[in-house]
């Protein structure tokens, strides 16, 4: 990677402090990376690698693959071929798979035809010992390697887009939002809905006062709606590992398991080993047009009512309750969050005949109320009548280019992304905190500043977790 690639890459703000990295971190530039007529120039070109190739990073990789300035280098996941047909992402993943999707996508360009450039890896920390020429990496493993995957490529001043939730834990979340302030970089959390139109109109609606002081949210998801198990004990039994997986790099930092196919593909999201339940996995998507709307920060306190909780894996249903303290002239909020099958009483504004979302929100304030969905889409003032009299005021929010696009031209120089670490940080540490409140089983008081339960020391072990030698943040 040669100097003006680097510059190019980075904000300009920062180019006085970091131009003598810039000078000591040269590479060859890939042949593979033709620039000329009709083509992207070398020095232009984003190197992305792939760190975890299952159902949502084949989903992230093809929408990588849209974008003429990055170029796709290197893929990285445990497993060789996963088959996700009874998922709704259907197919196959893996690093082959991926690996093929690149390669055959960049191979309609080239007059023979065919391309080979992208490497395959199973250890990221190889990966990202060996490939001196990433710029950027994006992370879409199981929750429980968000934060050691993210954190590496971070302190290799990589640029990182990772999942959502953005870690596993209360803890590593603080960590990352600090580290990206430290190491300066693009990063982006994958809740794509904070890119929507509807996010802007629900703050734009609820600043000009369309339904008044909002006191009260209420927000649900129907998951996980048999999409994964939750509420059940951990097995007691092993199976065959799979050939082509490698089972002790998937485990990663979390206890050791025997292999069991109840975990893997997709169904780790409920087990506490390696997922964040329901709220982790939905909460930053529903969460995220309260927290900007309301300007929320940490809140005072928290606590959970549930299905009987074994600790192997989370309920199969919940009820969080979060209280927000006074944000300016915005009053004290109370926060309720319902999950697998729960759900907040039917508004009666809302009409016979329409249904409630199976994810959504409903901001009650003291003129009125919005619902919409869990990914800000389609808000309205209920009832229609409403909505229907109620004077649009002008857009005032900046529309976004796109999600992934954010993340792309934040690392090319331009403004952070609208889910950028520091922002993704804080919305996950208070999403997480409602599964301190189920482990703990009791309400806690919250210091945010300090990142301590206040009312019960015993509490602050679930902030965090001890990883399994070999592992750190």
């Amino acid at each position: 990677m040669n100097n003006e690639k680097k510059v190019s890459l980075i904000s300009r703000r920062d180019f006085t402090n970091r131009v003598a990295a810039s000078v000591a971190a040269f590479a060859v530039a890939p042949r593979y990376v033709l620039g000329g007529a009709g083509n992207t120039p070398p020095s232009e070109k984003i190197n992305l690698a792939i760190i975890g190739a299952g159902g949502q990073g084949i989903v992230n990789l093809k929408r990588m693959l849209d974008f003429p300035e990055v170029q796709v280098i290197a893929v990285c996941d445990v497993n060789k071929v996963s088959d996700y047909s009874e998922f709704y992402f259907r197919g196959t993943a893996g690093y082959e798979p991926a690996k093929q999707i690149a390669e055959q996508h960049y191979a309609k360009s080239k007059p023979s035809g065919t391309f080979k450039g992208v490497d395959t890896y199973v250890d990221f920390r190889q990966m990202l010992d060996q490939r001196k020429d990433i710029d950027a990496v994006l992370v879409a493993t199981c929750d429980h390697a968000h934060a050691v995957a993210s954190m590496a490529a971070m302190k290799k001043g990589k640029h990182v887009y990772c999942e959502k939730p953005l870690t596993n834990t209360v803890f590593e979340s603080r960590k990352m939002g600090e580290a990206a302030r430290e190491y300066k970089i693009a990063t982006q959390m994958g809740n794509q809905g904070q890119a929507s139109e509807g996010t802007r109109l629900m703050c734009e609606w609820i600043w000009d006062g369309a339904i008044g002081p909002v006191r009260e949210v209420l927000a649900w998801t129907n998951r996980p709606a048999g999409a994964w198990p939750q509420g059940v004990e951990r097995p007691k039994n092993s199976e065959p590992i799979p050939e082509g997986l490698n089972w002790e790099m998937w485990l990663g930092l979390a206890p050791y398991r025997p292999y069991h196919s109840i975990y893997m593909p997709f169904r780790w999201r409920g087990w506490c080993d390696f997922g964040t339940g329901s709220l982790g996995d939905m909460g930053c998507h529903v969460l995220d047009p309260v927290f900007r709307a309301l300007k929320l920060g940490h809140p005072t306190s928290v606590r959970a009512e549930c299905t009987p909780f074994n600790h192997d894996s989370y309920p199969s249903a919940s009820t969080v309750y979060y209280e927000f303290p006074a944000r300016g002239d915005m009053p004290p909020l109370k926060l309720t969050w319902y999950d697998g099958g729960r759900l907040p009483e039917r508004p009666k504004e809302l009409e016979a005949g329409r249904r409630m979302p199976e994810s959504g929100t409903i901001f009650v304030g003291d003129k009125g109320k919005i619902i919409s969905d869990e990914y800000s889409g389609a808000p309205r003032i209920i009832p229609e009548t409403k909505m229907r009299a109620y004077k649009i005021p002008p857009k005032t929010l900046p529309r976004s280019i796109g999600h992934h696009n954010e993340w792309v031209e934040a690392i090319k120089g331009g403004k952070p992304a609208g889910s950028n670490f520091e922002f993704a940080s804080l919305l996950t540490q208070v999403v997480l905190l409602g599964n301190v409140a189920l482990k703990a089983g009791k309400k806690l008081s919250w210091d945010g500043a300090n990142m301590k339960v206040t009312n019960d020391s015993d509490a602050n072990k679930y902030l965090h977790r001890t990883y399994r030698e070999g592992w750190t943040l």
